[in-house]
Order: C-alpha cells, then sequence, then structure tokens
C-alpha cells in the first residue's frame, strides 16, 4: 500500500508543524510544498504531483491568510482559498486519494453568544471568510468525502502570528492596546498537527466538517495578558474597543467553536489553551537562547 502523503503550504504555520511531526511517522512517505514548488492553483503542477505520488493523503494548509489584504484582492483569495481547493478536492476524488482541508472559524458572522457547531449558520463578515465559505462548498461538492477542519486564532513558533508579535511589542514598548471585545479560542499548529495525524491514523475515514481548537474562552486582551505573564515582560497591556482599532476587514466579535464532534469521532480531548500557549513560548525562548 503507498502511504504517501502530501502536504501543501508546508512553509506555513501549520506546514512546519506537521514536518517536525512526520519524523513521528516513519510508515508513512511525506512530500511537503510550498507554493512555488507546488501552486495549488494550477492544476497541471498538482496533477503532475499527483501522477508521480500517486498520495493516499493530501494535507492542504496552503491558503490566502492576508485577512486584510482579502478586502482589496478579492479575486486573489477566492482563486487560493476557493476555486483551488475545490480543484484539489476533485483531483483526490480522481485519484482515490483522502482529502483533509484547513479552513476557519471566520465563516461565521460573530453574533452568537454561544460555542458554535459545525451546523450553525454560516455568515462570513469579511472577504477572507467568504473566500475560506467558497473553498469548503467547493470540496464538499467535488468531493463529499472531504474532512474540513475548522479552526482559530492560530499561531506557532514558526511564522507570524499574534503570539510572535505580542513578545516583539513587550519588548520594544512600555505600553500596548489590544482589543477586549472579540471572544475566540486560540489553536496551537502543533496542537493541530497532532490532530490530523491522529485522524490521518484513525482506523475509520470519517467525512464531513469539524471544529477545533484549544480549549477555553477569552479576547485578544486576555491571551496578550496571558503572554506577559509566561514571558515575564513588564510592558502596560491596555484594553481598547473594536471601534478604537479599525482594520480594513470585520472581526467576527464571538467565534469560540463547539469541539464536541470531533472530540467523539476521534477520542480527543483538546489541550487548555495556556498550557499549549505556555509550550510554544517555551519553544520560542529556546530559539532565543541559542
Amino acid at each position: 500500500m503507498n502511504r504517501t502523503i502530501i502536504v501543501t503550504g508546508s512553509n506555513g504555520q501549520l506546514g512546519s508543524e506537521l514536518r517536525d511531526l512526520a519524523v513521528a511517522y516513519p510508515g508513512y512517505n511525506f512530500a511537503f510544498f510550498d507554493r512555488q514548488e507546488m501552486p495549488i492553483n494550477s492544476e497541471a503542477v498538482v496533477r503532475n504531483q499527483f501522477e508521480k505520488l500517486k498520495p493516499s493523503f493530501l494535507l492542504n494548509c496552503a491558503a490566502y491568510t492576508a485577512v486584510d489584504q482579502a478586502e482589496s484582492d478579492r479575486e486573489a483569495a477566492n482563486d487560493i482559498n476557493g476555486m483551488a481547493v475545490g480543484m484539489l478536492a476533485a483531483l483526490c476524488r480522481e485519484f482515490g486519494t483522502r482529502f483533509l482541508h484547513v479552513s476557519t472559524d471566520y465563516v461565521f458572522n460573530g453574533l452568537t453568544n454561544k460555542p458554535l457547531t459545525e451546523t450553525d449558520a454560516v455568515d462570513p463578515v469579511n472577504a477572507y471568510g467568504a473566500s475560506k465559505l467558497l473553498g469548503e462548498k467547493l470540496a464538499l461538492e467535488q468531493n463529499p468525502d472531504s474532512i474540513i477542519i475548522r479552526t482559530s486564532w492560530v499561531y506557532s513558533s514558526y511564522g507570524k502570528n499574534f503570539v510572535k508579535t505580542m513578545m516583539r511589542l513587550m519588548r520594544e514598548r512600555e505600553s500596548i492596546n489590544v482589543v477586549s471585545d472579540q471572544f475566540g479560542s486560540p489553536t496551537y499548529a502543533a496542537d493541530l498537527a497532532a490532530l490530523i495525524m491522529v485522524i490521518v491514523e484513525a482506523p475509520e475515514w470519517q467525512p464531513g466538517i469539524y471544529h477545533f481548537s484549544n480549549e477555553g474562552i477569552i479576547s485578544w486582551f486576555d491571551f496578550a495578558l496571558a503572554i506577559r505573564e509566561l514571558t515575564g515582560a513588564s510592558c502596560q497591556v491596555n484594553p481598547i474597543a473594536t471601534e478604537q482599532y479599525p482594520t480594513p476587514a470585520r472581526r467576527p466579535a464571538y467565534s469560540v467553536m463547539d469541539k464536541t464532534k470531533i472530540s467523539q469521532a476521534y477520542g480527543i480531548t483538546p489541550t487548555n489553551w495556556k498550557q499549549s500557549l505556555g509550550v510554544c513560548i517555551s519553544r520560542l525562548d529556546a530559539q532565543i537562547i541559542s
């Protein structure tokens, strides 16, 4: 049996964490591709790799992630996050490859006050969320056997993210302002990578949409306070309202996701957000020391 796994977006946060994790799964042949090596919107390039590798799994970690830029660059966002995802799903169906795609909490409008389930109504409030929703719809239309994982507030020791930005600003400034009226759950990309490999290894492939993040409900302000605490920074952190920090793209005010479905389907218990944050900050501290 060919046990090849293609991972797209290999230089991103999740792709990088999967690369680290791959050494723990010697029974699989991982093929990692960045956007230059295999642009996911080029059917000819992707098909060529499928014909060469005949993968058992495609883990799509590639995405257009510039949320604010997407407002003025909708065509590119829809191309990468939407149309390309449909094409990948169709190729997976053609080649008998299992397709796992990563989506976002931004498919919701944020107007609720209880954790969102996979069957709750979607209604994105920005172009990025709309492009990711398009990808979900096309993936399931082209390949009903797809698995889609919606995640939120992703951070890692790799790439650009809130945690690394806060750590830098807290070193550089005496005080910072952080939005306190948007609520969600952070996701440590290493935990998401581990979950994905649980799904790959599971005896039964269970298609559909799933929600995953770390456990807990916090604001960005709460997140920043925890980062300050765990790093020992002395920077003053001030809570501000969303309207005091205008951005081109609106953000959902509440996008906490219910993880019951994935917990029951794959027997996992999401780690508490602060525990995982501590692990990531320890890794980042180790990098600074070395």
